[in-house]
């Protein structure tokens, strides 16, 4: 759409305040860091509370119905304040406004703002056109008057745009954060039948080695510790775009690249694809100390059947094998995954080969999911759709195992003293601190909050549900880490 110019807006006593809410995964979050960090590069303040802002924005997931639902829910609820407070701009962002696009509108007049997946960088500049317009029309009265429902009064924009991969490089850092996520890929090229992914996020596109090696460089000389390469098949980065090194796939050049970078303690990346593990990523694991031990392998389903409907490209065979690799490549590696249950013409043979799996191989944890029909998907259209109480069923009967497995990986690690990078506060115990183990496990601790962002052993006392809890014993410097790895 072709740009206006911007308005020149001039606030008397502050600078608008905006309030944005992501649903979805950690790649919604990072994309939300981008638009806060550009906002608050504008002057704008980021606020808590809806209630505070002058811009409210909601990115948006599109992956299950109950993303959609709770994203739309929470939209019609604020209506009510567009109603109260007129100035107020309203945004749909991400995924959901990618698949909706201008339908949007319809039953949500307050809303002003769609911007897809592509266009993340633009929301500031269409922010600040909106905010100048509310701004010049304050003296429109009531509600129902308000130039805002007019729908050409809102700003759409779903289209795709070239380097658009290159944009989310930027983020803001609490103080003493010590953990951050870089996006280095954008869209899916494997079209699972049951994911809307490729059709919100669009195809492959990836960011350069440099590019991204600049950006973490950059995280770690503002106290960054850790690092998740974040992209939809993060482990098939950069196959269109870059060469391979002799028998190196480009997503090992990148982790190799970054396990260079001076004052960088941890590298994880999510979330792979069971085919993008070649001999070289199985090689890195077991070569590169930086990388934590820690993969998240999804798996989806235990039968060969529902995996070649669901267009996976891999059986549960090769699947099994590969976790025999990757616990072969690195000693007592966590692994966790993701499994659907319910898909189209599952029969509880299909279960049972699923459920068989999944005891087999011991997750550390897992994401256990109902299949929620999306529409544009392939999946949506197959006959035999399950009914939603034999879902129920077994997403709570696998959780049963998923638990168990859980459970006693965690009980393995009583008494030991671990590894853990203190992220601060514990949300569900403030008086308390929480961090990570190397393999990605919440561990609650007493200590003095200065320790955030410190990498500190603590010897585990108690594993209760999914975290540990236990007690610091001493800092461990670099060398000893680096001399155990």
């Amino acid at each position: 759409m072709a740009q206006l110019a911007r308005p020149c807006i001039i606030f008397a006593l502050s600078m608008p305040k905006f309030f944005i809410k992501t649903y979805g995964c950690q790649m919604n979050e990072r994309d939300s860091e981008q638009v806060a960090h550009s906002l608050m590069a504008r002057g704008y303040e980021r606020v808590a509370k809806e209630a505070e802002a002058d811009v409210v924005l909601l990115n948006t997931c599109s992956v299950r119905d109950m993303a959609d639902q709770k994203a739309l829910g929470k939209m019609g609820m604020l209506g009510r304040l567009a109603k109260e407070q007129p100035h107020v701009v309203f945004g749909f962002l991400g995924c959901m406004a990618q698949a909706r696009g201008e339908s949007l509108l319809k039953n949500l007049p307050h809303v002003d703002l769609v911007v897809g997946t592509q266009k993340f960088h633009r929301v500031p500049d269409y922010v600040e056109e909106l905010v100048g317009k509310k701004a010049a029309r304050s003296e429109i009265g009531p509600y129902q008057k308000r130039a805002m429902d007019d729908l050409r009064f809102s700003i759409v924009d779903i289209a795709e745009e070239a380097g658009s991969q290159e944009t989310i490089r930027e983020q803001q850092l609490a103080p003493r954060q010590a953990t951050a996520f870089v996006s280095i890929m954008q869209g899916c090229n494997m079209h699972c039948t049951f994911c809307i992914v490729p059709q919100t996020r669009g195809g492959e596109r990836s960011r350069s080695i440099v590019e991204i090696v600049g950006e973490v460089r950059g995280l770690v000389s503002r106290g960054v510790k850790e690092v998740t390469l974040l992209g939809q098949i993060v482990n098939l980065y950069g196959r269109h775009e870059f060469s391979k090194r002799g028998s190196k796939s480009p997503f090992v050049q990148l982790l190799e690249a970054v396990h260079e970078i001076d004052g960088l303690e941890r590298l994880r990346f999510t979330s792979p694809h069971p085919i993008g593990f070649h001999d070289d990523l199985i090689d890195a694991l077991a070569r590169l100390s930086k990388l934590a031990e820690h993969v998240h392998l999804p798996l989806q389903s235990g039968s060969n059947r529902i995996l070649k409907a669901m267009h996976r490209a891999y059986t549960a065979e090769k699947y099994i094998d590969l976790v025999h690799q990757v616990r072969r490549a690195r000693k007592e590696i966590a692994i966790t995954t993701d499994v659907i249950v319910g898909f189209p013409g599952e029969t509880e043979s299909d279960y049972r080969r699923t459920r068989d799996l999944v005891e087999h191989i011991q997750f550390d944890n897992a994401f256990v999911f109902r299949y929620s029909p999306r529409r544009d998907t392939p999946a949506a259209e197959m006959q035999e759709q399950i009914e939603e109480p034999v879902k129920e069923v077994r997403n709570q009967d696998l959780l049963l195992v998923v638990n168990e497995s859980a459970r006693r990986a965690n009980e393995r690690l009583v008494g030991r003293d671990v590894e853990v990078l203190c992220e601060g506060r514990s949300k569900t115990n403030p008086a308390r601190l929480m961090g990570r183990t190397r393999t990605n496990k919440i561990v609650v601790f007493e200590g003095d909050e200065k320790l955030t962002g410190e990498i500190l052993e603590v010897r585990i006392q108690q594993a209760n549900g999914f975290s540990l809890y236990g007690t610091p014993v001493l800092p461990t410097s670099c060398a000893a880490r680096n001399d155990r790895a």
